[in-house]
């Protein structure tokens, strides 16, 4: 199909894609990777009047370090996350999920912060961004992850608000991280995805982060399964049974990839999995 008429923008810099969305407002959508929204706009299921396109603005691209955090451009795609030297080092995380998202031709023209914006709970991104705490960064105010995802598809950002960037902390020596994720085929969307880090000292676990991908309208932070850790020896045993909290929380729903109580299966399953690999045991 062909998309509905509208007028087209190309700003060459924040300020002039601000004041573009501004004067749009609820009439204007954001372009970035174009993964998510040109298959809408094609099937006429999204019809701007004014499309505002940041493929142009440098300034979103940037990965730089920010005293003990990193911040990602919203613009930089899976193809930079997956392969920069700073991400590496101290979010690995972030570089093992996004390696996961569909193809290399999507990972070259996906972007990190449209991907997170899209807000899709089936999306990799979202379950590592809760996991990691990040931070989203708009033009005028910063959204912690656990504010951020709202409903399915629905995130906290207004209409007329421009995400720049997300901030993740830098996680150093001591860390653990896996993103293990069950899909039909390869490419494909999660049919669950567990992002997990771990901080062992002495074999004692100190700290643990686990989030959920697809087991709700929105990813999920695991908090029973950390909770059930916490202070704890790290072994085989304790993540297996601390994995039996993982659908705590939860409300997955069913369709033809699977049932609702295959899907909470699949979380204690991968949780266990995904414990043992980012402990290293």
């Amino acid at each position: 199909m062909i998309p509905a008429e509208f007028e087209y923008v190309r700003p060459s810099s924040v300020n002039e894609a601000v004041t573009a969305l501004v004067e749009a407002g609820e009439d204007a959508k954001l372009l970035a990777g174009g993964q998510s929204l040109l298959p809408l706009l094609r099937l006429r299921l999204a019809y701007p009047e004014v499309l505002i396109d940041l493929d142009r603005v440098p300034e979103l691209r940037e990965i730089r370090e920010d005293g003990d955090a990193l911040v990602i451009g919203a613009m930089a795609t899976h193809y930079q996350v997956v392969h920069d030297p700073l991400i590496r080092a101290y979010a690995p995380l972030i570089s093992l999920a996004a390696a996961t998202v569909a193809d290399p031709a999507v990972r070259h023209r996906g972007t990190f912060g449209g991907a997170l914006a899209h807000a899709d709970p089936a999306g990799d991104l979202p379950a590592v961004a809760l996991a990691l705490d990040a931070v989203f960064l708009t033009h005028r105010r910063e959204i912690p992850a656990s504010e951020f995802f709202q409903d399915y598809m629905t995130s906290a950002l207004e209409p007329d608000e421009l995400l720049t960037g997300i901030r993740v902390p830098k996680l150093g020596p001591g860390w653990g991280f896996h993103y293990e994720k069950f899909h039909r085929t390869a490419q494909a969307w999660a049919i669950v995805g567990v992002a997990c880090a771990v901080r062992r000292t002495n074999g004692a676990i100190e700290d643990v982060r686990v989030a959920l991908t697809n087991m709700g309208p929105t990813p999920v932070r695991a908090v029973a399964v950390e909770s059930a850790l916490a202070g704890g020896t790290a072994s085989a045993n304790a993540f297996q049974v601390a994995s039996a909290h993982a659908t705590e929380g939860t409300s997955p729903s069913g369709d033809l990839h699977g049932s609702a109580e295959y899907r909470q299966h699949l979380a204690q399953v991968l949780t266990a999995r995904a414990l043992t690999i980012a402990s290293a045991i």
